[in-house]
């Protein structure tokens, strides 16, 4: 049986970045969170594209409309429409902690997590979120990833109000998740969840524990072995995560090569694996599971070649 893959990038300004430096020109910021411009290069969502591209892999792109706020519509535009053009899929990603930086706020600040606000904000933010998305060349979004995975189950409440149904914030038991779905903390699969559908994102076994598939975190051998574990037990999805500027040093002044060189080798091992499908949740959706999910058991080899391997990253390009 064939399993859907979601390779997700969560694609946004820094606003730590613009609360600490220049706030009146986008273009700057856009250079270093989307471009992943550094002193040797782009590795951001252009270059991601082409990567994804050259292997036949379909990109989600979760963008972050809130900057807006400050700088209009256009520094969206920037973001949105080169995603569209090459085909790949364009989500609704949002971080509230923008309201900190807005001239006018869309509702009073009380947070960094969406989760944590009333109903009734929850509502209006996703609602502008939204239409600011859709202006900036979008189509309707069907997909959502709370910024820092702080939703709640009243941001699936909102969402559903906004007929976006899928929700993929939830950390599929990994640990410290501020996301506070009111789900088995232990799912793996996407469940239905208050008129909407909770796709975790996917999860590799680390010592009894459990880390999030994201790209900084997890070996490709890892990876690809939690894919295969999960085909191999009849589960039909499997959701990555990654970011615009995961690609940099931590510092974005350049590419951390550890990191780019995983992204390129994870690219081309999803190509060539039997059964596996790049999806996006606009043509290709997933679907509600009744098992919950495994994990193939901890692997030590790899483990210790993925701790080896972030030892060296963090030594070489600062700690992600």
């Amino acid at each position: 049986m064939a399993i859907k893959v979601y390779l997700t990038i969560d694609t946004e300004y820094r606003s730590g970045a613009v609360a600490h430096g220049d706030r009146s020109d986008w273009r700057g910021h856009f250079e270093k969170s989307l471009l992943g411009r550094g002193r040797d290069g782009d590795v951001g969502i252009a270059y991601q594209m082409d990567v994804m591209d050259r292997y036949g892999i379909t990109g989600v792109f979760y963008v972050d409309p809130m900057p807006a706020m400050l700088w209009s519509v256009e520094a969206i535009a920037a973001i949105v429409q080169p995603i569209v053009a090459r085909g790949h899929d364009v989500q609704l990603h949002l971080h509230p902690e923008w309201l900190k930086l807005a001239p006018k706020p869309i509702v009073p600040y009380r947070g960094d997590a969406i989760g944590a606000y009333p109903l009734a904000d929850q509502i209006a933010l996703i609602g502008q979120a939204k239409q600011w998305l859709i202006e900036a060349g979008a189509p309707e979004p069907v997909a959502f990833r709370a910024g820092n995975f702080g939703t709640s189950d009243d941001t699936m409440r909102a969402l559903v109000a906004h007929n976006i149904f899928y929700e993929s914030s939830f950390g599929g038991g990994a640990p410290y998740s501020p996301c506070s779905l009111s789900i088995d903390p232990n799912r793996l699969t996407p469940v239905a969840h208050l008129g909407g559908i909770a796709v975790p994102v996917s999860a590799v076994a680390d010592r009894g524990r459990r880390r999030h598939a994201q790209i900084t975190a997890v070996s490709v051998a890892e990876m690809v072995a939690a894919i295969t574990q999960a085909r191999d037990t009849g589960q039909h999805s499997f959701t990555i995560v990654s970011h615009s500027f995961e690609l940099m040093s931590r510092d974005l002044a350049r590419t951390n090569t550890i990191v780019d060189r995983r992204f390129q080798t994870l690219c081309a091992a999803l190509a060539d694996m039997d059964g596996v499908i790049s999806a996006d949740f606009r043509h290709n959706p997933p679907q509600v599971e009744a098992h919950p999910g495994t994990l193939p058991p901890d692997n030590f080899v790899q483990m210790a070649g993925r701790i080896l391997e972030q030892a060296a990253g963090n030594f070489l390009y600062g700690r992600a």
